[in-house]
């Protein structure tokens, strides 16, 4: 085996370098990386190592010899353990650089030269979060909300989520409460037994109005109508109630299936001026004041002045295409789940939207049907998921050509691949805007436009 320059047990003491994607502090000893949790640059730590590997190892910080000035200082460990809040021991300012040079670093490896803007952050990064999925396990004999350990299945109990709206966190404690009182089991991953997997609390920002789903093993709920009554007289607010059943040995949360117990199947809110109907499967960003930033920059790099048709791949229930309408001549979304198309066409409706069409497909077989009819597309909006543009859809942009491509990011690591692979067809982009949807997280978004 291959001789590391550490030893696992070994203790000592070590400077900071660098800060990874994930959070971790960076030591280097020989030009081995050891990672470790809760340090930041310019810190010297005295360290334990746990493990090591052939190329880098993991160590534990047992003491701070010298602290950053970046380092905040009111910090709860439960939320780096649970990974609610990785970023916490870094202070806002100095979260939204990391989450600029993070981009910085990854255009530098894929060769672009793209200047990235300071990050827009928030004035107060806790807090924000419009949703939970809190889940629920039996300890000392009763049902107990919380968080898991990272890498683990080992419960930690919480009540203040640190990142999620106050109110939801208080709605979490009412909901666990009267699965105690009325005894109600909660899931036990190992036997998949218990009855209630998760509470999920939906809330609008600007509405108020609260949704509240039980996700069971089965739809067989003892005293569901004291419950119901006993969610009602604690939190008037609450204008829809469900149980959603998820019965298959899954660590996805919810299951395909949704009844109705009490009021509206659907959450409402506003964003950027439309109202949203939002269902309990639907994707609905869960930032609701950043997201008005993110698409506010969106619609302002698209450069729209009311007589572009733009093309929205991605659509999901329509929070983009619709914000664009108000500002194009005709917006075209495409989605693949029918569900969200289904719902996209209500908000349009709801809002009184026209120059909106929406189609259920991929992205690429749509984008090539469009081309095949001429159909002239002056801005194509992208938002698409973790895993960036398929090699399809990229393809399907070298067909159709569109003379501007707004590319909306959740992942830096994929954007700067996309980005290089579009060069190939002439596209180039000016800038890159970084938003801070997830304070106190390393996710970044970004808002990237790039013409030809």
């Amino acid at each position: 085996m291959a001789k590391t320059p550490v030893v696992k047990n070994q203790e000592l003491e070590v400077e900071i370098e660098d800060l990874t994607y994930q959070g971790m502090g960076v030591a280097k000893i020989d030009g081995y990386p050891l990672f470790i949790e809760d340090t930041l640059p310019g810190e010297k730590a005295l360290v334990h190592v746990l493990k090591t590997e052939k190329q880098y190892g993991f160590a534990k910080l047992k003491k701070l010899e010298q602290t950053s000035p970046d380092r905040a200082l009111a910090v709860d460990h439960t939320y780096t353990q649970t990974g609610i809040a990785p970023l916490q021991h870094l202070a806002y300012p100095a979260q939204l650089k990391f989450k600029q040079h993070q981009i910085q670093e990854l255009f530098k490896k894929q060769d672009l030269h793209i200047p990235v803007r300071p990050t827009l952050g928030m004035d107060n990064p806790t807090g924000y979060r419009n949703k939970a999925q809190i889940p629920v396990r039996q300890v000392n004999g009763q049902a107990t909300t919380g968080f898991f350990k990272r890498r683990s299945h080992e419960m930690v109990p919480l009540e203040d989520f640190y990142i999620q709206d106050p109110k939801i966190d208080a709605a979490v404690i009412v909901v666990r409460d009267l699965l105690r009182k009325y005894h109600l089991t909660g899931y036990d991953e190992q036997a998949n037994s218990g009855l209630v997997r998760h509470i999920m609390v939906r809330r609008g920002y600007y509405s108020k109005d609260m949704m509240i789903v039980l996700v069971v093993t089965s739809w067989a709920v003892p005293h569901q109508d004291d419950i119901v009554a006993g969610i009602q007289a604690a939190l008037p607010e609450v204008s829809s109630i469900m149980l959603n059943l998820n019965d298959k040995r899954t660590n996805v949360i919810l299951g395909k299936k949704t009844r109705l117990l009490a009021g509206h199947s659907y959450l409402t809110d506003q964003l950027l001026g439309n109202t949203f109907h939002i269902s309990p499967l639907s994707f609905y960003q869960v930032n609701p004041l950043q997201t008005e930033v993110l698409y506010s920059q969106a619609i302002e790099a698209a450069g729209l002045t009311g007589k572009e048709t733009v093309i929205d791949a991605y659509s999901g229930i329509g929070t983009i295409s619709l914000a664009m309408a108000k500002h194009a001549k005709q917006v075209y979304g495409v989605e693949i789940v029918p569900e969200a198309v289904a719902d996209a066409r209500d908000n349009a409706k709801l809002n009184g939207i026209t120059n909106v069409t929406f189609t259920v497909g991929k992205a690429e077989d749509a984008m090539q049907q469009w081309q095949q009819e001429e159909l002239p597309v002056d801005v194509l909006m992208v938002d698409p998921p973790r895993k960036g543009l398929a090699k399809e859809f990229i393809a399907a942009v070298g067909v159709l050509l569109p003379p501007k491509l707004v590319y909306v990011s959740c992942n830096p690591a994929t954007l700067a691949r996309d980005i290089k692979a579009l060069e190939a067809f002439g596209y180039h982009a000016a800038q890159t805007q970084p938003v801070d949807m997830f304070p106190q997280t390393t996710s970044i978004e970004s808002v990237t436009a790039l013409t030809r």
